[in-house]
């Protein structure tokens, strides 16, 4: 995206933010206020995979402002198989489960959003409002977990799209997984945004019970307007601590991940953050460095000067900092912290404050030894 790299190049010149934001008007870029009502991304890209681009200008008709907003629309999707392997070295699961491609929530930071251009749709705010739904994905799941040799390991489910975005009200894909990993004795790690996994309390909690399952909020930031522009459709950060009080008093043990930590902007959080996070009852917590792949980087960076165009120097400056020079660094056991004077400074300040506070003083493992092999299954499942 051309527009966005002379912008970014204008916003640490003389022109400052003021003509960045001036350039990326004029390029037909920028989506009108009042189609992207309630979403995060300011910009609607082809993805990498298509042979053209968009850009919005007047042709002399004067219809632009027949375009209408953009209106969640959901499709379904039938895949192969619903549980998604990965073998890298710096995260700490081995399987996950995505029951929704793109989300709702519309964080403008989210590093899942290049996925949607495989499907041929836009990072941008196709990712927030063109979703699709796998209604198979407890019965695909229940047919993988019967095949022969099956060794079961935590999966972790959020790792990509929030299994609690709002539709998931409608759809209750998630719920009805939890119904199979209950009956299968399989452990499952959840992390979301939103307030909704509250819903599920009285499945989380007899497996909680059995040593079967964990889940953990993400907390970007306690300023209610500041996660208004950043996360629109996700719960308000006040819900989302209360939904780990509600966990935790359920018995069900509940973490917090200050993630993405966003230099310059939320950095200064992170210690309210985790206060308020253990005293809802959190006992274990984590952090990540915003990332910045591929897509995501332009259409953060319309966003900061959207919203926040004074600070858009400082704030790319320390990303920069952190990423040897780059918006991004993909390698292994860098992507998630970052390196270099600043990153060190923001690792040291999490374990000083999680320690102050007696946070992941025991990580509480999940147990596989109750899984129920394919025999006892059909058995098992018709308590359903």
């Amino acid at each position: 995206m051309e527009q966005i790299v002379r912008a970014d190049i204008a916003a640490f010149g003389a022109g400052r933010a003021e003509m960045a934001n001036a350039m990326i008007e004029q390029s037909g870029m920028r989506v009108r206020p009042d189609r992207n009502r309630g979403r995060s991304a300011g910009i609607n890209p082809s993805g990498r995979f298509e042979p053209v681009s968009r850009h919005v200008f007047d042709d002399g008709w004067n219809s632009l402002e027949d375009l209408p907003p953009f209106k969640t629309e959901v499709q379904v999707e039938k895949p192969r198989t619903i549980i998604t392997r990965n073998e890298s070295p710096d995260i700490s699961f081995d399987r996950s489960i995505n029951p929704y491609r793109g989300c709702e929530h519309g964080c403008v930071y989210c590093f899942a959003r290049p996925t949607h251009a495989f499907m041929g749709l836009s990072p941008g705010l196709d990712f927030e409002s063109k979703l699709f739904a796998k209604p198979d994905a407890a019965r695909m799941l229940d047919k993988e977990l019967s095949k022969p040799g099956y060794q079961p390991r935590t999966i972790a489910i959020g790792t990509n799209t929030d299994p609690y975005q709002p539709i998931e009200k409608q759809y209750r894909i998630m719920r009805e997984i939890l119904e199979v990993l209950e009956a299968r004795g399989h452990p499952v790690g959840i992390v979301t945004k939103s307030a909704l996994v509250t819903r599920d309390i009285d499945i989380l909690s007899r497996m909680a019970e059995r040593g079967l399952a964990k889940v953990a909020l993400s907390v970007t930031t306690l300023d209610r307007m500041l996660a208004r522009t950043m996360e629109p459709r996700a719960s308000t950060p006040t819900k989302r601590l209360e939904a780990i009080r509600q966990l935790s008093d359920a018995g069900i043990p509940a973490s917090v991940m200050v993630a993405p930590i966003i230099p310059g902007l939320t950095d200064p959080e992170m210690e309210r953050i985790l206060d308020s996070a253990r005293a809802a009852g959190a006992r274990e917590a984590g952090y990540v460095i915003l990332r910045l792949p591929l897509e995501v980087a332009p259409i953060f960076k319309d966003w900061l000067l959207r919203h926040y165009p004074d600070r858009y120097r400082h704030v790319m400056s320390l990303i920069r900092s952190m990423r040897d020079g780059k918006d991004y660094d993909s390698e292994w056991g860098k992507r998630m912290k970052g390196a270099g004077p600043y990153a060190w400074q923001i690792g040291r300040r999490f374990e000083i404050t999680a320690k102050r506070l007696g946070l992941n003083a025991e990580r509480r493992t999940l147990r596989t030894d109750q899984f129920v092999a394919a025999a006892n299954a059909t058995e098992q499942l018709m308590l359903l």
